[in-house]
């Protein structure tokens, strides 16, 4: 059935950007996976094929475009299996933060040379004592004078060993009350004295993506990198998290596609007791049943694309499709793996990277019991 949600312009976008990914992505994903991280000069490759920074303003150096656009980028992504290359982090989670909240000055400093790819963003809530409670982070911006003396560790941090500006999540009011109300956000150089790169993690899944340590020792930040005003950058990560769930939700059913799609084709080639295995009921059946999930899922997923592009709030329908969806790529990454038999087990058939890829979907963005408690709030039931 064809989707409505995308127009002939986003079909043609999609074109450009899947010749992309075959050709500059799909050929390094194995390298990456062994290396554990990205090369810088594809980010720039996208950069100067105008795939990052998609809806930053036109001008700087965007192409003002409307989130379907992002929304492509990420099933084309999903497609080749190129998560490693996390276009989504940089370009729809990081950069509008620049976009709504920076001054004038950050825009013009930072904003051209993120969407050219020569700098790469990432963000650091994440603390070894603080994960979806944002309110208990630890990490101390103390001003002095017209600097920040930043003290502290963040973890889990995707894009954290690439990353050349990082912004980060601290306390400039360490004893505000309530505790989320002395949160802000600043944005740190790579190169700034006093900040450290970790290990880059070693992970179940999502082998080329880095995943790392950061600290902080006594880096000095300028005031002029405070992104917003002091204190509301609780406020500001919450306005952002909608659309990075979107964006989480979206990748996870075109994953669900792609596994489905080589699972359909190995059980029509894969032969046992004298015949195809699509053949046997269990496997149309299973198939059949995971086929319609997929569907369901996508027209939920369209529908909230569709919502979001519009301006819409979705807090409550995107907190449910990022539980649903992640929940389902796991299913459907499980189930096409036992049918793929002991070839599922080998690292070197794709399905197992699909399952093990899929084990994060549901922690990340917040934690899917964190979706359904927003839910339940929303739902009245506090």
């Amino acid at each position: 059935m064809r989707r409505t949600v995308f127009g002939d312009e986003h079909e043609l976008f999609r074109g450009e950007f899947r010749r992309f990914a075959e050709a500059e992505i799909a050929p390094k994903v194995a390298e990456w996976n062994r290396n554990g991280r990205t090369d810088p000069e594809t980010w720039r490759r996208a950069g100067e094929a105008g795939f990052l920074g998609v809806m930053a303003p036109e001008e700087y150096g965007g192409a003002g475009a409307d989130y379907k656009f992002s929304a492509v980028i990420h099933e084309e992504l999903a497609r080749v299996r190129g998560h490693a290359l996390m276009l989504s982090l940089h370009s729809d989670i990081c950069m509008p933060y620049l976009i709504h909240f920076g001054t004038e000055d950050q825009k013009r400093r930072y904003l051209a040379e993120t969407i050219r790819g020569d700098l790469i963003l990432a963000i650091a809530m994440t603390e070894p004592g603080a994960g979806s409670d944002l309110a208990g982070i630890q990490t101390r911006a103390i001003r002095d004078g017209d600097h920040y003396v930043l003290n502290g560790a963040k973890t889990f941090i995707s894009n954290g060993q690439i990353a050349n500006l990082v912004i980060v999540a601290v306390k400039t009011d360490p004893d505000a009350e309530p505790a989320h109300r002395g949160i802000s956000l600043l944005l740190v150089d790579g190169g700034t004295p006093g900040f450290e790169r970790g290990r880059n993690l070693e992970k179940l899944g999502l082998k080329g993506q880095d995943t790392s340590e950061l600290f902080f020792n006594d880096c000095r930040v300028p005031t002029d990198n405070l992104l917003g005003q002091e204190g509301q950058g609780f406020k500001m990560m919450m306005s952002q998290l909608p659309q990075e769930r979107l964006s989480i939700a979206d990748a996870s059913i075109a994953a669900c596609r792609r596994s489905l799609d080589d699972t359909i084709a190995y059980v029509k080639e894969r032969r046992a007791f004298g015949q195809n295995i699509a053949a046997f009921q269990n496997t149309q059946f299973k198939l059949a049943e995971l086929a319609t999930a997929v569907e369901v899922g996508q027209a939920f997923c369209d529908k909230l694309i569709d919502a979001h592009s519009r301006g819409e709030d979705i807090t409550t329908e995107v907190s449910m499709a990022k539980w649903w969806m992640t929940d389902l790529q796991k299913r459907v990454s499980s189930e096409c793996l036992q049918l793929h038999g002991g070839y599922g087990f080998m690292s070197e058939v794709p399905i197992s990277d699909d399952y093990a890829d899929a084990a994060v979907q549901s922690i990340y963005a917040g934690s899917n019991e964190i979706m359904k408690v927003i839910i339940a709030r929303r739902l009245g039931l506090e």
